[in-house]
């Protein structure tokens, strides 16, 4: 049987936006189908949400390197729901190379906080983390050579 690992991500009505920045930041194609609350077949006596937020992603999902999807949807105000950093998940992504590395880090890093920049570390690894302009923090490794 094959595993797969994937990240699920909750977002506070920017979900649309978040996973179109990481495809660009990883230079992948988002083009997967967004299901939006607008589609929910609420069965009888289920509470309803607020119809403002009718246009909210309910989920979605990115393969960001081979093998690996995050999915994401857009936690709902009206049902309590609450976006905390601690309930909205850590990515921790290893690289082949300090190049790429560099690369994707710089790309996230836009609108960043809570970020320690790419350093070699001492379990032998060039590694950094940031908290991306959505909440969403990220962790990086590349071994020091090939």
């Amino acid at each position: 049987m094959g595993r797969r690992i994937s990240t699920y991500l909750n977002f506070e009505g920017t979900c649309e936006e978040a996973f179109s920045f990481y495809a660009n930041a990883f230079e992948v194609n988002f083009n997967s189908q967004i299901d939006r609350f607008s589609g929910l077949s609420l069965p009888e006596g289920a509470p309803n949400f607020d119809p403002s937020e009718a246009n909210l992603v309910l989920h979605t999902q990115l393969e960001i390197v081979p093998g690996h999807l995050i999915h994401g949807t857009d936690m709902l105000k009206s049902m309590g729901h609450e976006l905390r950093v601690g309930n909205n998940t850590t990515i921790s992504i290893d690289f082949d190379d300090k190049e790429d590395l560099d690369r994707v880090f710089n790309a996230l890093s836009l609108e960043s906080t809570e970020r320690v920049d790419p350093i070699v570390q001492m379990w032998g690894a060039y590694w950094a983390v940031l908290l991306d302009r959505y909440k969403i923090r990220w962790m990086f490794n590349a071994p020091l050579s090939k």
